[in-house]
C-alpha cells in the first residue's frame, strides 16, 4: 500500500509540474502532393497527443482528404486540376532533359519551372482571396480560436493567412516560394553555401563561386519579380499596412527544419530552426506474407527496390525497357514501383507494383540497394535505414538531394539524359558491389540516429512550445522589420 500512495503522489507531481499543453487547436494549410505525406505524418502525431486539427485543403485536393478521423477540413475551389497541370509540365520536362545538358535546354528548363511556380503560387492565392472576401468564413476562422497556423511555406497562402488572422506560425519547412529556406533567414556566404539548382557543394574554385551567384540570381528573379509581386498584391488589400512574403517568413516564430547536418552541407542558421531531418522515418514493420516470400526467395544475392516517387507515373518507354532489360539480367530479385505501360523488356525476377512499402522494405536486411529520385522523403529514409542509393534525379531539389549523398559515398547518380542499359547496369553493379557504398550509408544512418531526441519529438515539443507561450518571438532577429 505504502508503495501504491507513493506512486500515486509521484503520478500527480508530474502531471501538475510537468510542461503541459492541453489540446491546442491547430489551423493547418499543407502542400498537396509528397509534402502532404510528411504533414500527414506530422499531424497523426499531433492527434495522438489531443490535438484538435483543422486543415484548408482544395476541393479538387489529389491527396489530402476532405474526411479523415485525424482533422475536420475547410475546403475552399481552386479553379484548374493541379495534377494536370503538374502531369502537364512533368512530361515536357522529362523530354526536354532527355534532350542533353545544353545552354538551350537548361534556359528551357528555368524558364518552364518558374512558370509552373508562378501559376501555382497563382491559382493558391485564388483560393485565398476567396476566403478572405467570404465573411462567413473569416467570421468561422476567427470564432475557432486556434492557438497556431501550421503550413508548409513551399506556397504562400497559409503564412498570409497566420497574418491575417494574428496567429503565431509555425512553417514545416524545407522549401520556401524561392527555393531553401535557410536563404531568406539566416546569413547564406555564397562562397560556401551552394544555391538550389547550382549542383555544387560546399567546396568551390572561383569559377564555380561565379556560377553560384548566377544561380543565386535566379532565386532573386523568382522571388522579387514572379512570385513575391503574387502575394504583395493581397498583402497590400488585405493586410493592414502591407507585407511581403519573405518578411511574413522571417516573422515566423519556429521553422521545423526537413534537414539535418548528417544530410546538409554545415551553414549559418538560427535560434528559431529546429532541425527534423528523418521525423517521419520509423523502424521497418514486418512485410506482407506474399512479399517477404519474394524478398527471401533472393536468397544470398538479395533485392534490389526502384521507385520515383509520388509525382512520377512512369518513365519514357524507352528508359523503361532499357531499365527492365538490365534488371532481368541480374541474380537479385527486383521490386519496382512502375505505372506507366509494363516494359516489354521484363523478367521473371522483376516484380512491378502500384505501390510499395518502402520504409519496410529499406529496413529489411535483404534489401541491398534503393534506385531513387532523391525526392526528400526517400533520401531520408534511405540515410535513417542504411542503404545505398543509385539516383536518377528527375526535377526540383533531387539533383541537390543526392548530391549531398554522393559527397560522402553513400550514393551514385546518373542524370536522366545519360540513362540507357550501359550506364544503368554499370551504375548498379559499382553501388551493389562496392563495399564503401554501404559502409559510408551505415554511417551516416549511426550519425542520424545518434540524437540526444528523436526528430519527431522535437517537433512536437516546439509546436506545443509556441502553443504554451502563445509564440516565440525571443527567438526570432528583428531583420525581417528592417526596411
Amino acid at each position: 500500500e505504502p508503495v501504491r500512495c507513493i506512486f500515486l503522489l509521484f503520478s500527480i507531481f508530474l502531471t501538475f509540474f510537468t510542461p503541459q499543453c492541453d489540446g491546442g487547436n491547430i489551423l493547418v494549410y499543407p502542400v498537396d502532393g509528397s509534402h502532404w505525406i510528411n504533414m500527414k505524418i506530422l499531424l497523426e502525431e499531433l492527434h495522438a497527443r489531443g490535438h484538435n486539427i483543422t486543415v484548408i485543403r482544395a476541393s479538387t485536393s489529389w491527396y489530402i482528404a476532405e474526411k479523415s478521423p485525424l482533422y475536420k477540413s475547410i475546403s475552399v475551389e481552386i479553379e484548374a486540376d493541379t495534377e494536370d497541370y503538374i502531369d502537364d509540365y512533368l512530361q515536357g520536362h522529362f523530354k526536354t532533359a532527355r534532350e542533353g545538358e545544353s545552354l538551350l535546354s537548361f534556359l528551357k528548363l528555368t524558364k518552364d519551372f518558374i512558370c509552373m511556380l508562378t501559376h501555382f503560387n497563382s491559382m493558391c492565392s485564388e483560393a485565398l482571396i476567396q476566403m478572405f472576401d467570404d465573411q462567413n468564413m473569416v467570421k468561422s476562422l476567427i470564432d475557432a480560436k486556434y492557438d497556431l497556423v501550421l503550413t508548409d511555406p513551399a506556397i504562400g497562402p497559409g503564412v498570409v493567412l497566420a497574418k491575417f488572422l494574428k496567429l503565431p506560425l509555425v512553417l514545416n519547412v524545407r522549401w520556401i516560394t524561392s527555393g531553401e529556406g535557410h536563404f531568406v533567414l539566416a546569413p547564406s556566404p555564397l562562397s560556401y553555401i551552394p544555391a538550389p539548382g547550382s549542383g555544387l557543394t560546399d567546396k568551390m574554385d572561383f569559377i564555380q563561386r561565379v556560377k553560384n551567384v548566377f544561380f543565386y540570381g535566379i532565386i532573386l528573379f523568382q522571388e522579387k519579380v514572379m512570385v513575391g509581386p503574387i502575394y504583395d498584391a493581397i498583402c497590400a488589400k488585405y493586410i493592414e499596412g502591407g507585407c511581403d512574403i519573405v518578411s511574413l517568413l522571417q516573422e515566423a516564430d519556429i521553422w521545423l527544419f526537413r534537414s539535418d547536418f548528417v544530410f546538409e552541407f554545415p551553414r549559418p542558421t538560427m535560434p528559431n530552426v529546429v532541425y527534423i531531418g528523418g521525423f517521419q522515418c520509423k523502424p521497418a514493420q514486418p512485410l506482407p506474407s506474399d512479399l517477404e516470400e519474394f524478398v527471401q526467395s533472393a536468397g544470398e544475392h538479395g533485392v534490389i527496390i526502384m521507385t520515383l516517387g509520388t509525382l512520377v507515373n512512369g518513365l519514357p518507354k524507352e528508359v523503361a525497357d532499357e531499365i527492365a532489360h538490365v534488371f532481368a539480367k541480374m541474380p537479385q530479385k527486383v521490386i519496382w514501383r512502375h505505372k506507366g505501360e509494363r516494359p516489354s523488356t521484363l523478367g521473371n525476377n522483376t516484380l512491378i507494383v502500384d505501390w510499395m512499402p518502402q520504409k519496410d522494405l529499406l529496413g529489411h536486411p535483404q534489401v541491398k540497394v534503393f534506385v531513387a529520385h532523391g525526392g526528400t522523403n526517400g533520401v531520408q529514409e534511405a540515410i535513417y535505414h542504411g542503404v545505398p542509393v543509385l539516383g536518377i534525379p528527375l526535377f526540383f531539389d533531387q539533383y541537390d538531394n543526392l548530391l549531398r549523398l554522393q559527397e560522402r559515398g553513400a550514393a551514385k547518380i546518373i542524370q536522366l539524359a545519360d540513362v540507357n542499359g550501359q550506364t544503368f547496369e554499370e551504375g548498379i553493379k559499382e553501388v551493389l558491389h562496392t563495399d564503401s557504398y554501404r559502409q559510408n550509408m551505415q554511417r551516416l544512418s549511426r550519425l542520424h540516429r545518434d540524437q540526444p531526441m528523436a526528430p519527431m519529438d522535437q517537433a512536437i515539443f516546439w509546436v506545443e512550445y509556441v502553443m504554451r507561450h502563445k509564440g516565440a518571438p525571443h527567438l526570432r532577429t528583428e531583420a525581417y522589420k528592417m526596411p
